[in-house]
């Protein structure tokens, strides 16, 4: 990959006319307005149905697409709604109220599904390919429903005999068929959607990057439908649950609570589950970066009767095998490792066996004596991610002999902006990275109030933060797209 910049900014936040960002006339215009200053990747956070806490990485499916993300306004140039019919919701909210979006856009996509019925033929053709190339699709179909009518439960609460419908099918649907058929048309129109977007993207020379969480949640369609392959109990509930060990930043630890994989089982079937995952994001993205992708090496094993991360142990992963069956399977799969923290040796090693680009976050070097060290090229450089604060709000907290010294240090590189933000993006783009990857926070300059994450927190204000518009983002692009062009990063 040639000298490369990226911006960072889920979908969620972008501007929209109903609460949260969709894949509405906001997501094109950006697309024009990156392509026009040479940026040439977009990463997003997973577009999957947000479980727990409204997290992308506790999902209900590593497959499915959250129906949140489909635009209303679209469905109208599609012919399935009235466009005199829609009206306005939360339209310059800066947070996204989850639950308050759902509640709006379903009835809409209800009268959508049916014209859709009414009119099938003029999709049948295209939703027959989508059906057949979507294996995941009716299970997953059947599993919402089932929630939906257990009051939202997890699946484990479920009463038996529908429970048990993914092993032995003898749960009787008839009566839920029409509320399957609405939720795979959701799913239809989800991946319609985004694959005019991808396609939009692509012309324009800019490259989707997705993101994949290492764990699925447990509460999903992916463990309810491959019970066999996670440490689960004879009622589907964990022995041993995720997390990462106490550190610097926790003294507890991080105690997630998603299952462990049954990698030796996993073995068994060539990782299917895990290579059925990485094709459907390679075929829906361009590039696919793995959270946590330490735990290939090894990971840490919390018995799950531990109310804190404290007690666990390291357990091998499977490493170079599961690589291995990967690149036979898909040789010209684009991945990204996260691969940060304190990692040992034997990650890295993992990481460029396979030639894979890692990850440096500029707000960790931040310390005169950091800056100056000499840096792998093949690396992605990222000025912060979705679980750091901002630049600016990362500066606000900074001693002032620091701010000073951080200060002294960016002029004598001869960057002579005044706002913080400024001078480390300069400096990011001026690294040796192979690719720059820049939160749109940063870009514009915003404090804590950008914040998307804090890790070690569930609920409000985490995954809420959005743009009431793009105006002065648009306004600050071409300066940037400048100093992309003075760095030689407009490849």
């Amino acid at each position: 990959m040639e000298r490369t910049t990226g911006i960072l900014l889920s979908i969620f936040s972008l501007p929209s006319n109903q609460g949260i960002g969709d894949f509405g006339k906001h997501t094109y215009r950006l697309i024009d307005a990156i392509a026009k200053q040479h940026i040439h990747i977009w990463q997003i956070l997973p577009l999957n149905p947000v479980g727990y806490g409204n997290s992308p990485y506790q999902p209900y499916s590593s497959f499915a697409g959250d129906e949140l993300y489909i635009s209303i306004d679209t469905l109208a140039d599609y012919g399935l709604l009235k466009q005199s019919s829609i009206r306005n919701y939360n339209k310059f909210s800066e947070r996204v109220d989850y639950e308050g979006v759902r509640k709006f856009k379903e009835p809409y996509l209800r009268k959508a599904f049916k014209t859709f019925q009414k009119n099938f033929h003029e999709f049948e053709q295209e939703y027959q390919l989508f059906t057949s190339q979507s294996e995941w699709l009716y299970p997953y179909a059947v599993f919402i429903t089932l929630k939906k009518q257990n009051d939202d439960k997890p699946w484990q609460q479920w009463p038996k005999e529908q429970r048990e419908w993914i092993i032995d099918r003898h749960y009787s649907l008839q009566s839920l068929e029409n509320e399957i058929r609405y939720e795979e048309f959701l799913q239809f129109i989800f991946y319609k959607q985004w694959a005019g977007i991808k396609e939009y993207a692509n012309a324009k020379g800019v490259k989707i990057m997705g993101d994949m969480p290492f764990y699925v949640g447990l509460d999903s369609a992916d463990v309810w439908q491959r019970q066999e392959e996670f440490l689960l109990d004879a009622d589907g509930y964990p022995t041993f649950i995720a997390g990462v060990p106490p550190d610097y930043f926790s003294e507890d630890g991080q105690r997630w609570g998603n299952p462990i994989y049954h990698w030796k089982q996993m073995k068994k079937q060539h990782y299917d589950f895990w290579m059925k995952r990485l094709a459907w994001s390679a075929a829906n993205f361009d590039i696919t970066r793995i959270d946590h992708f330490r735990a290939f090496d090894t990971y840490w094993k919390i018995p799950v009767e531990c109310p804190t991360a404290q007690v666990g142990e390291w357990i091998s992963g499977p490493a170079y095998d599961f690589f291995d069956e990967v690149y036979r399977q898909m040789p010209d799969i684009q991945i990204v490792a996260e691969d940060l923290g304190d990692l040992r040796k034997q990650v890295h090693k993992l990481r460029d066996h396979y030639h894979l680009l890692g990850m440096n976050v500029a707000e960790f070097e931040l310390v005169p004596k950091q800056l100056k060290k000499k840096r792998r090229e093949h690396v992605i450089l990222y000025t912060g991610t979705h679980d750091n604060d901002t630049l600016e709000g990362f500066y606000q907290d900074l001693p002032q002999n620091r701010k000073i010294a951080l200060r002294r240090y960016f002029h004598n590189c001869g960057y002579e902006n005044r706002n913080f933000h400024e001078l480390v993006i300069r400096y990011c783009l001026n690294s040796a990275a192979e690719v720059v990857i820049l939160p749109v926070q940063d870009i514009l300059g915003l404090k804590k109030e950008g914040r998307i994450n804090t890790p070690g927190t569930i609920g409000s204000p985490n995954w809420e933060w959005k743009l009431k518009n793009l105006k002065t983002f648009y306004e600050l692009l071409p300066k940037l797209g400048d100093w992309i062009r003075e760095t030689g990063r407009d490849h």
